[in-house]
């Protein structure tokens, strides 16, 4: 350089260095202009290497900064030969300590890219890596500067970055192939700009949290993704994760860029996922056609060329309705696998051959849902967003959403007790799309009838054809009283499960197989959630559980499972809610399993209340409805009764007794159990009344009511001769209280019109007395004793003939002809009264109810109460040797006790008793109780007289 370019570039006034530039500009032209090229060099040499490089003279950097930007205007399209020069020690300057070198290094570099245009996309990287630090910069005319040298990159890169290749790297391989045509693009050719080696750039700085950075970064983000051809969705997981943490930045222009940029990336996905089932539909609409043609010629193997051949006109039609953003005249005739145009005038689709990995993606966004529930409230936007894209990815790719099930599970369900709003209805729009896509698996599978599917239920179970339809029927008739809220759409799904002739048609194309779920992983999740400590996220897992138990009922929660303890200790939840689904689901699997889960089931269950008594209080009643509701009411009471009667506590056994009894006499789910109590002509119905009787035994009033539910009122009264010996604790007062209330609800309203017909129910009358008998003067006392004065006229009607009519046999057999309706028609004995009708307990001795037997094991039961309740009052332990009730039984049938042996030798009744005849005591062979209608009678008649006599 002349010496006097070299001293004003020196100055350090602004204005001489500019002259000097330009007299520098001037120069280079000539030399330019002179091919010489060896003095441009020198002079580029001593530009970067005495000026720009000087560290420690920042007037010189300056000169040289503005030198190389004359020189590269002056060099034109040459430049690029000298790029490897020029740009080095302006990027240095870029990092500068003095803000004006750093201002002057923008002003530079922004000439010499003007000039260069594609070229200086060679140094793309390092370029964006400065303007990436200087967006952050303190000084604002630096970033000014660099804020102009941005929009001007930006420029080339939209204009060049897809297609533009260097001159230096490649000049010969242009100009040897100058008729490329697009069909066959220079593939081995390297462009200027490569995204493969911006991305490892991209993922290092995506991870900045200055504000002006992060806005630096979406907007180049933004712009390389409206490139078509770089296709920078395909690589989008390399960044998502450091862009969905912008969503937590404090800045609102920051925010609301990222979320801008994260909704147009998430329509794009969705149009790609809309283009390839556009694509993937034609070729099987032309497949068919294809098929079709080839039936009527000779049999070929290409059945693909065919469709080709045919269907340009229809994928133009589906791609034009599917996307409104192409020109009508867009079409696509594609082979099977390379995504070109097969005949010559198809045209290549945006975004057909795009690959997007959508596992990764969903990986990403399941790793956001697994913050911590209580991170900072800016961390919500976040939740909010990766909730949206997964609930967005069941339209676009819900196979890929298979294996992160149990991830889902796990982080989804929390969610939905989130104290923001839009996060907890997010969630639940989640829940749903989750739960319905898994549904309609097995839906659409069961429907196609296809055998090798993966989510298929398993044969070990029998008669696997019948339970798909009848039993699944039932579980959702049950769930739909439980379970609203979760499977409200089942039956539509159903509808369409059925309409459609290809099963998962309306999720995409995909011909892949759907991946199987992780039953075990899935159920593991859901256990967990119950230690949740909101009510929605646990009612949740509980509705996932029954309709995953649903699917596959012999692959998960089976007798084995370790998740039946955590399911039994779920019915001490406080919410009813989740006592009643986990119910349903325990009823569920009862139903699916042997008898030995439901035994099981049933013994934990009692061993549950045993050492919980506040759930056995509080719950009790719900559980035992909901499970007689869902299940076999009289399994549940009969296999109760057995463990009951093994059981050695005999004070839970009577809580327990008591219970069940008020359940059996008051819950309408029990309806048809007290039915069929009430009918103990036939055998069923015997042995059901038999077992219950054994366990009822450890409850003396409830054992009464149990047989006044069975219309046994002659045994009811023999048990209240019992009552006579035993000690008449506040509790059993409370029950007997309690039952003369029952007996004025509607569940005893046969009994009520029973007392209309003393003659016919004779023992009825003795029992209610002899309970108002055991009252002490109380509410429930004059209760009972309006009731019974309201029909003691027709009760006088009925004896008072009684001492008149003889004993005739004519009589008697028209008067046994009456009260014998609608009764079964047992032998009579020849010496039976006119009015004392072959009562319903002889009629049944004859069958397999022994009464005698049943009697003598409630004594028994008493007893052995009584001794275990004095032993625990003295706090010693019960004596080895106490008999059991079960042995006493098996001893053999009693001895059979005397007439009236109820009654106290010195006790009124006893001495209005008449003498006993041999007609009455041959009627008292074979252990049949005699009636006492007589007594009845002549106590009232006793009654009647000391009222005449008043």
């Amino acid at each position: 350089m002349d010496p006097n370019i070299t001293k004003a570039l020196n100055d350090k006034l602004y204005d001489k260095r500019k002259s000097g530039a330009l007299e520098l500009e001037g120069l280079i032209r000539d030399a330019l202009q002179a091919q010489d090229h060896d003095r441009i060099a020198k002079i580029v040499h001593e530009l970067c290497h005495h000026y720009a490089y000087a560290v420690h003279q920042p007037h010189a950097r300056n000169g040289g900064l503005i030198g190389l930007a004359a020189a590269s205007i002056a060099l034109g399209p040459e430049v690029a030969r000298y790029l490897e020069e020029i740009v080095p020690p302006v990027l240095a300057c870029f990092s500068d300590s003095d803000a004006r070198v750093r201002y002057y290094a923008c002003e530079s570099m922004y000439n010499i890219a003007k000039v260069a245009k594609g070229e200086i996309l060679v140094y793309f990287n390092q370029v964006f890596d400065a303007l990436c630090k200087l967006a952050a910069d303190s000084e604002l005319s630096v970033k000014n500067g660099a804020e102009l040298l941005d929009r001007l990159v930006k420029d080339i890169v939209s204009e060049s970055a897809a297609s533009y290749i260097s001159v230096l790297h490649h000049p010969n391989e242009l100009l040897g192939h100058p008729d490329e045509s697009p069909e066959h693009p220079p593939h081995h050719l390297e462009t200027a700009f490569n995204l493969e080696r911006f991305l490892p750039l991209l993922e290092e700085r995506i991870n900045v949290i200055n504000p002006f950075t992060r806005s630096f970064l979406v907007a180049w983000v933004t712009l390389l993704d409206s490139i078509p051809d770089l296709e920078l969705i395909a690589h989008l997981p390399r960044f998502l994760g450091g862009l969905f943490k912008f969503l937590s930045d404090s800045n609102t222009d920051v925010y609301t860029m990222t979320q801008v940029a994260l909704d147009r990336f998430l329509n794009e996905i969705r149009k790609i996922a809309r283009i390839k089932k556009g694509i993937a539909e034609s070729k099987r609409s032309q497949s068919k056609d294809g098929r079709r043609l080839s039936t009527s010629t000779s049999t070929r193997s290409e059945v693909g060329g065919e469709s080709e051949a045919t269907g340009s006109t229809p994928i133009e039609h589906q791609v034009s309705i599917d996307e409104g953003d192409h020109a009508s005249g867009d079409s696509e005739s594609l082979s099977g696998d390379s995504g070109k145009s097969v005949n010559g005038d198809g045209d290549w689709i945006p975004g057909q051959d795009v690959h997007v990995d959508h596992p990764k993606i969903l990986e990403i966004l399941a790793g956001f849902l697994s913050s911590p529930s209580d991170a900072e409230e800016e961390q919500t936007s976040i939740l909010l967003t990766a909730l949206r894209w997964i609930n967005a990815f069941f339209e676009i790719c819900p196979e890929d959403i298979m294996p992160f099930v149990p991830s889902l599970l796990s982080h989804v369900l929390p969610r939905m007790s989130h104290d923001v709003d839009d996060v907890r209805q997010e969630a639940q729009k989640v829940n749903a799309s989750l739960m319905d896509y898994i549904m309609s698996l097995s839906e659409d599978r069961q429907s196609s009838g296809s055998v090798g599917d993966k989510i298929q239920l398993p044969p070990s179970l029998s008669e696997l054809g019948k339970e798909l339809t009848g039993t699944q029927r039932r579980d959702s008739n049950l769930s739909n009283r439980l379970l609203k809220a979760v499977i409200r759409d089942q039956a539509a799904e159903g509808k369409a499960g059925t309409q459609s002739p290809i099963p998962g048609e309306d999720r995409g194309p995909s011909p892949r197989p759907v991946p199987e779920l992780d039953y075990q992983a899935a159920v593991s999740a859901l256990t967990l959630q119950f230690l949740n400590e909101h009510e929605a996220t646990r009612v949740a897992a509980i509705a996932w559980l029954i309709m995953l138990h649903r699917m596959a009922p012999g692959r998960i929660l089976t007798v084995d499972d370790g998740t039946f303890p955590a399911l039994l200790k779920t019915l001490s939840d406080p919410s009813d809610a989740v006592v009643t689904r986990d119910l349903l689901l325990l009823s569920q699997i009862s139903m699916h399993s042997d008898d030995t889960y439901f035994t099981s089931f049933m013994v934990n269950l009692l061993k549950l209340f045993c050492t919980d008594r506040r759930l056995l209080e509080t719950r009790g009643n719900l559980i035992i409805r909901q499970l007689c509701l869902t299940l076999s009411a009289e399994k549940i009471y009969r296999t109760m009764a057995d463990c009951i009667v093994k059981d050695e506590d005999v004070e839970f056994a009577s809580i327990m007794v008591q219970n069940l009894n008020n359940n059996l006499i008051t819950a309408p789910e029990l309806a048809d159990l007290r039915r069929r109590l009430r009918n103990l002509d036939n055998k069923d119905g015997q042995s059901f009344f038999v077992t219950l009787f054994k366990a009822w035994c450890h409850n003396a009033v409830a054992t009464f009511s149990l047989c006044l539910l069975a219309q046994a009122y002659e045994q009811a009264y023999h048990l209240l001769q019992v009552f006579a010996d035993l000690e008449m604790t506040v509790n059993t007062l409370i029950q007997i209280d309690k039952l003369v209330q029952l007996l004025e609800s509607p569940v005893f309203t046969y009994l009520r019109i029973q007392l209309l017909e003393p003659e016919k129910y004779p023992h009825l009358y003795k029992c209610m007395y002899g309970l108002l008998m055991l009252l002490p003067q109380s509410s429930a006392f004059a209760a009972l004793k309006n009731r019974l004065n309201s029909v003691s006229a027709i009760g006088y009607l009925h004896i008072a003939p009684r001492t008149y009519v003889p004993q005739s046999n004519t009589l008697n057999h028209l008067r046994q002809k009456s009260s014998e309706v609608g009764t079964s028609s047992a032998p009579q004995g020849p010496s039976a009264s006119g009015f004392e009708r072959p009562n319903r307990l002889k009629a049944r001795e004859e069958g397999s109810v022994k009464w005698a037997e049943l009697l003598d094991r409630f004594k028994a039961t008493q007893e052995k109460a009584r001794r275990t309740q004095q032993h625990a009052t003295m706090g010693e332990d019960i004596p080895v040797g106490l008999e059991t009730v079960e042995e006493k039984v098996q001893k053999g049938p009693p001895a059979v006790p005397p007439k009236n042996s109820g009654l106290r030798p010195n006790s009124p009744a006893g001495a209005m008793r008449p003498p006993v005849t041999p007609a009455a005591a041959n009627a008292a062979q074979g252990h049949k109780p005699r009636s006492s209608l007589s007594n009845l009678g002549r106590f009232a008649g006793g009654v009647a007289g000391r009222n005449k006599k008043k």
